[in-house]
Order: C-alpha cells, then structure tokens, then sequence
C-alpha cells in the first residue's frame, strides 16, 4: 500500500497559490480590527433606535428630551453656525492640549532627575490640581479678561495633570538593568533619557496624551460656560436658555464625537510613529 503524498513547498520565485489562506496572526489583526469599528457602530445604531422608539412612544416633549431625528433636523438648519462653534472649541483645545504637551513632559524629565526639584514643585503641582476649575475659570475671567486666554488656562489646567503623572511613571518606570548597561556605555545623563528612559516611558507618554486630550475638552467646555461668545459649551448655554434642547443635544454629541475623533488621532500617531510600544505585534503572534 502506497503512503499518502505530501505537499511540497512551492518552489523560490513561484506566484503564491490563491487559494492559500493567511497566516491566522494576519486573520486575527483583521478580524479584530474590523470588531473595533463594526461592534461599537452596531451598538452605536441600536442605541439610537431605542432612544428615537422610547421618546417617541412615550410622548416626550422635545424640549425636555428631543428624539434624534428631531436632534438632527433641527442641528442642520443652522450647520454653518454649529461649524463656527464647533471650529472655536476645537482651537482652544488645541492650544491648551499643545501647551499641556510643551510643559508637562520636559517637566516630568525634571522631576525625575533632581529630587530638589521634585520636592519643591510637587506641593505646587498638587494645589493647582485640588482647585475647582470651575470655580477658578470666573476668577481667570476677571483677571485676564473674557476672551480666550481664561478657556485655554482652564484647558491647559485640566490636561496637564495627567500627562505628567502619566510621563513620571514612565521615566521612573525604567529597569536599574537598561540604566547599568548605558552607564557601562559611559552614557551621558542626557543621553540616559533620551536613549532610555523616554524611548521607554513610551507607552505611558502617550497613555497620558490619550487622557490629555480628551480632558483638553473638557476644559474647554467648562472654560467657555463661564464666559465665551463662540464655542460649542457657549452654544449649548444660549439654547437652553430658550428651550431650544435639540441644538443643545446637538452640540453635546458634537463635544463627544470631538473627544473620540481627538482620542483616536492620538492613537494613530501612536501606531503608525511608535508602533513598537502599542504591543500589537506581540497580540498577533
């Protein structure tokens, strides 16, 4: 009885079979990559359909809770001002994000270099953080005026904190063994954290930015509750003045799709600069 034969590998240079599957790592990227988007569209779909059913079964008022066909309608009318607002809020967020980013990281650099350093700006670091933003955002208002200063100090404020800390863990977070081997280099301090310490605070760095920018919003809004004439947290105190809930419903959902686009912009610059510390190639294997 002749034994089965067994296929053999397609010769160097040969065009691949068509019908050969990937590598299942491959399939797995895909098939998770594709649940990252479809799952929370799905959900997203579904939400808004129950939401539209209930409201609109139950009868409510659109100016207690508009349903969101009403939301929509009622938002593209007045899409060039929306555009206006939205525009407004994204500039201040940038500013504050981009000034959290210039201060926050050489700063962590230099609390975890210089214990001096560390133990007279921690306390200061730390009652900035224990005031209300809120409450201080009037305060910066009568200061330094109503314009846009007071709303990028509120959203620097609020993303700073976590930036650093998350940047300080990082650079602390660095194997003694990594440090021993660059000074048996002779590495000098600069090139210890520029070499070692920051390449491998990486994915604390932009753990922090995620956090950061998100927060930036955040600030933003509350910056521009307190005094602001454009902006989408300004928009939103005119209209509920005069009941007009589905334009406030608007610009919320505006805020939150501005959070997640901002969040996944961080995400993919991460990926496609710094793919190496998002350990996605360690998953597909």
């Amino acid at each position: 009885m002749s034994e089965p034969e067994t296929a053999s590998p397609p010769p160097s240079g040969a065009a691949p079979d068509p019908l050969v599957l990937p590598p299942p790592s491959r399939l797995r990227r895909v098939f998770y990559s594709g649940q990252e988007v479809i799952l929370p569209a799905a959900m997203f779909i579904v939400l808004l359909a129950l939401w539209e059913t209930i409201v609109r079964g139950a009868g409510v008022p659109a100016y207690l809770v508009p349903a969101p066909s009403v939301i929509w309608l009622q938002s593209t009318a007045i899409v060039g001002d929306i555009a206006g607002h939205t525009l407004a809020t994204l500039h201040t967020v940038a500013i504050g994000f981009g000034v959290s980013v210039v201060i926050s990281i050489p700063l962590a650099v230099l609390l975890t270099s210089s214990q001096v350093v560390a133990s007279a700006v921690y306390p200061l670091i730390v009652l900035t953080q224990s005031i209300p933003k809120v409450a201080l955002a009037p305060i910066l208002v009568v200061a330094l005026g109503a314009n846009q200063m007071p709303r990028v100090i509120v959203a620097f404020l609020v993303a700073f904190f976590p930036l650093l800390m998350a940047t300080v863990a990082g650079l602390l977070s660095t194997p003694p063994e990594l440090i021993e081997l660059g000074r048996s280099y002779k590495a000098s301090r600069l090139q210890e954290v520029f070499r070692i310490r920051i390449p491998f605070s990486t994915p604390f760095i932009f753990s922090g930015l995620k956090a950061a920018i998100v927060l930036s919003v955040t600030g933003t809004v509350a910056g521009e509750f307190v005094a602001s004439d454009r902006g989408l947290g300004h928009l939103i105190i005119a209209t509920t003045a005069f009941f007009q809930t589905p334009i406030a419903f608007g610009a919320l959902i505006l805020l939150s799709i501005m959070g997640i686009a901002l969040f996944q912009l961080v995400a993919v610059v991460q990926r496609v600069f710094f793919a190496w510390s998002t350990g996605e190639e360690a998953k597909a294997k």
